[in-house]
């Protein structure tokens, strides 16, 4: 019994000492290394593959910078050159790859500049996950329109034809009832943050269908360098529901349901499975909603922000940013915060994103303003909405539902020498706002006579958001 206890004693002493070592490692590796949001990210990672399963893996891989000690315990040795390369040394050789292979990689005259480096960059991160966002966060300026926009645009719509690893997962209609058990089939057993769309609205490109995953890796491709997020703890998702794309629905490269768009309640039906499933296995997920059509994206929020870690980056995401702007015209224009309720705002385009800059600017109002419902009701006067159609009134038949508590009286648009309809120019001519906001996928609508109309605004220093996607429909035509 006295040498089962000494045993005991002895164990426990060992174990002890074992945690006190793995404190002592795992200081020493959060000193050393880039920091991430999740503690995991500090700690050494066990790997169950061996040989060329590793070098296979671009989670892991790691080519010529694998130790000698690594090669010996993964049987590495004699499955990579000998000398050891720092990755230093390794970014290094790559760099002068890439700018070698710049003009090479491309397809033609037809294939721009910006999309060959894509293409580079796209196939290290598909052998070495480690040295692609190594490269990327040394390069951040560089390298960020080309993994987002304005180049993912481009890459969205020529993705049937660029793909050759897959990255992410993908749900389908196809695949009701089967959600539940596919995402086990992801191999990380956790997972922070998942970007999710349906290719509905991919920018202002329109309909994308399956190729509006590209949307999704570019954005979290961004928060993994500017962030610090664990790479291995992301996922990007695509909901493939078909496509109303006519030209996606004849391609035969085309890699999604070569069918209409679920609409309704088969629309919904598929996603409240979808986010039944992730919660289920990674119930401390945050989803963020991307690029959904408008008629969704609201929907959508509404369904899920009271019972689900999401948001919709359309409509939360770019409002937020929009305000911060709005709020900081204010201060640029020498007025006191205050005055802000007072600003004229003039806004092109009625899309999600457009509607959410509108909701958030008009609560920020309603604030400053008592917080009350004729302080509501007060804000909503401070702007005027023209889409496609022009100025948006009440005169309007089948107007947008989420547009409508912003549409203008015709009494009052008629004091102001205005109709159902009328023009961007016009409304600019006769409003004279303190600030113009672009956020519609049509370019070139501030035009010169736009601009010009613009100088006669009541503002000393008005203010100009150009905000629109993808860059081939900014909003400015002016050089």
């Amino acid at each position: 019994m006295g040498n089962f206890s000494r045993q005991v004693r002895l164990s426990s002493a060992l174990l002890k000492r074992l945690q006190s070592r793995r404190r002592d490692f795992a200081a020493v590796n959060v000193s050393s290394s880039r920091s991430f949001t999740t503690t995991e990210g500090h700690r050494p990672t066990i790997v169950h593959k061996r040989s060329v399963d590793i070098l296979h893996d671009p989670w892991f891989n790691k080519g010529t910078a694998f130790t000698m000690t690594e090669r010996d315990r993964l049987d590495l040795r004699g499955l990579l050159p000998p000398n050891v390369s720092s990755h230093e040394q390794q970014i290094e050789r790559f760099m002068a790859d890439l700018k070698r292979l710049e003009l090479s990689a491309r397809d033609g005259p037809s294939d721009p500049y910006s999309l060959a480096k894509w293409r580079i960059l796209n196939r290290l991160h598909d052998r070495n996950e480690t040295m692609y966002y190594k490269v990327l966060i040394d390069n951040i300026e560089e390298y960020a329109p080309i993994v987002y926009t304005p180049t993912v645009g481009l890459v969205c719509q020529k993705y049937s034809g660029l793909f050759r690893r897959p990255r992410g997962m993908y749900f389908s209609a196809q695949d009701r009832g089967e959600m539940m058990s596919m995402v086990y089939n992801w191999p990380a057993d956790q997972v922070d943050m998942i970007v999710v769309t349906d290719g509905g609205r991919i920018l202002g490109l329109g309909d994308l269908g399956v190729q509006g995953i590209g949307i999704a890796i570019g954005k979290l491709d961004l928060y993994v360098a500017a962030a610090g997020i664990n790479p291995q703890r992301v996922l990007p998702v695509m909901i493939d529901v078909g496509t109303n794309n006519e030209q996606l629905l004849k391609d035969p490269m085309y890699l999604g349901l070569q069918e209409h768009r679920l609409d309704g309640e088969e629309y919904i039906a598929v996603i409240d499975e979808f986010m039944e499933a992730v919660f289920t296995r990674w119930p401390h997920v945050i989803v963020q909603f991307e690029d959904f059509q408008s008629k969704w994206a609201f929907k959508l929020l509404q369904r899920y922000r009271k019972e689900y870690r999401m948001f919709n980056d359309d409509v939360q995401g770019t409002a937020g940013v929009a305000l911060a702007g709005l709020l900081g015209a204010v201060r640029a224009q020498g007025r006191p915060m205050i005055d802000f309720p007072k600003m004229k705002i003039v806004v092109a385009g009625a899309g999600s994103a457009g509607i959410g800059v509108l909701n958030a600017a008009r609560k920020t109002m309603s604030r400053m303003l008592g917080d009350t419902e004729v302080a509501f009701e007060s804000a909503r006067s401070q702007f005027w909405v023209v889409d496609a159609n022009g100025l948006v009134t009440e005169a309007r038949e089948n107007i947008d539902p989420d547009a409508r508590s912003f549409a203008r009286k015709v009494k009052e648009i008629a004091r102001q020498g205005l109709t159902e309809g009328a023009s961007l120019a016009e409304v600019v001519q006769q409003v004279k706002p303190d600030v113009l906001l672009g956020l519609s996928a049509v370019g070139g609508l501030f035009s010169k006579k736009v601009l010009e109309a613009l100088r006669d605004s009541t503002s000393t220093r008005p203010a100009i958001f150009a905000m629109s996607n993808p860059t081939k429909n900014g909003n400015s035509c002016i050089g």
